[in-house]
């Protein structure tokens, strides 16, 4: 059942409807003019409409905001209720003011304008910033390539140490996503510099080989800045053979030449592996099917050993060849060398598979053993 306020409220909103000229509705931001200011309320002039009302709960929350408000004065109000017990309309300067806030900013976002902001504080994932009074949020992805933190091994503790590095540092920043509603503001400093980037792309194309500085090592690859961009080196495109750590075969501040294998957007990948000569093309002028050969283990995976034959070629021993993950650990060592028989090559696919030649299971060789 609604109440007699409720049943006067829906017909005043009926009759509102029906009036030709444009009536302000709840949401609706208007400007109004102050007619009268009280220490519980201010009145105001809402035009053709009534007369309007800020509580004085609302005067007492933000009591800075209403300091400079004097009658006469012309301010932006937002409409909280068509029409209250006495008859007035409930406006919000606060509210006013947050919404013509996260406007100014959608105006931004679509524009694509530069805002400096100043970093408040980081956390693992990203920097938290201020705009506007309004705290943003930039994650650690939409840092510029001068930011990013390359950490070897991802280590979350050395790149909140490194974020922590911007706290109090103003940057260049544009706004790529908000939502009021979720009070959401995301923003980003490499999108500011999406237009630099594009012109410098605009001179490279896949195939092109490029010298540049290591600028950072990680677990993953190796960055390298050339003229204006900076691209990676995947830990595969480095070198033909298996590679752990890509700290053993770059330092920081190397001088590299590596050839662009794709660029995707303003992500620029790289290669050195392939800049040197493919083993796998020439490998039957050395090994073959049925061929005994000697090979050093080197790393165990849900498939089973990888065996290193020579500088860049690898093979793996499936695990089916030992029954068990266990079995297999015991069997064989990491570091040792064991015998093996080439079971299968296949070139285009990087890929040789071995079967262990077990004490037991021992013959005279056919071929010579090759290491």
């Amino acid at each position: 059942m609604k109440t007699a306020i409720e049943k006067k409220t829906t017909l005043m909103e009926d009759l509102i409807s029906k009036i030709p000229f444009n009536v302000p509705k709840i949401g609706d931001v208007i400007e109004a003019t102050v007619v009268g200011i009280k220490p519980s309320m201010i009145f105001l002039d809402l035009k053709n409409f009534k007369t309007g009302i800020i509580l004085g709960k609302e005067m007492r929350l933000n009591p800075k905001e209403f300091k400079g408000v004097k009658p006469g004065e012309l301010i932006s109000v937002k409409i909280i209720n068509i029409e209250n017990e006495d008859g007035y309309a409930e406006v919000s300067l606060l509210k006013a003011g947050e919404e013509k806030k996260w406007q100014n900013l959608r105006d931004k976002m679509e524009s694509g304008e530069t805002i400096e902001a100043k970093v408040l504080k980081a956390n693992k994932g990203g920097l938290m910033v201020e705009i506007e009074k309004i705290e943003a949020f930039m994650p650690v992805s939409q840092l510029s390539s001068a930011h990013y933190p390359r950490v070897e091994g991802g280590n979350k503790q050395k790149i909140l140490l490194e974020l922590n590095k911007l706290v109090d540092k103003t940057l260049n920043l544009k706004i790529i996503d908000l939502d009021p509603r979720e009070k959401k503001l995301i923003v980003s400093e490499k999108a500011t510099e999406e237009k630099k980037l594009k012109k410098a792309l605009e001179k490279y194309k896949s195939g092109d080989v490029v010298e540049g500085i290591v600028t950072g090592i990680v677990d993953f690859g190796v960055f390298i800045k050339f003229d204006e961009l900076e691209g990676l080196i995947h830990i595969s495109e480095i070198d033909w053979q298996i590679i752990d750590n890509p700290a053993e075969f770059f330092n920081v501040g190397d001088k590299v030449k590596a050839k662009i294998v794709e660029i995707d957007g303003d992500k620029v990948s790289l290669s050195t592996k392939a800049m040197k000569d493919n083993p796998w093309e020439k490998i039957k002028d050395k090994y073959e099917i049925g061929q005994i050969v000697k090979g050093e283990a080197t790393k165990f995976n849900p498939f089973g050993i990888f065996i290193k034959l020579d500088k860049n070629i690898q093979g793996l021993a499936h695990i089916s060849e030992f029954g068990t993950e266990k079995k297999m650990k015991e069997t064989l060592e990491l570091g040792k060398k064991y015998e093996f028989k080439i079971i299968s090559i296949k070139p285009s696919e990087y890929r040789m598979a071995l079967k262990p030649i077990l004490e037991a299971e021992k013959e005279p060789a056919k071929k010579p053993i090759k290491e």
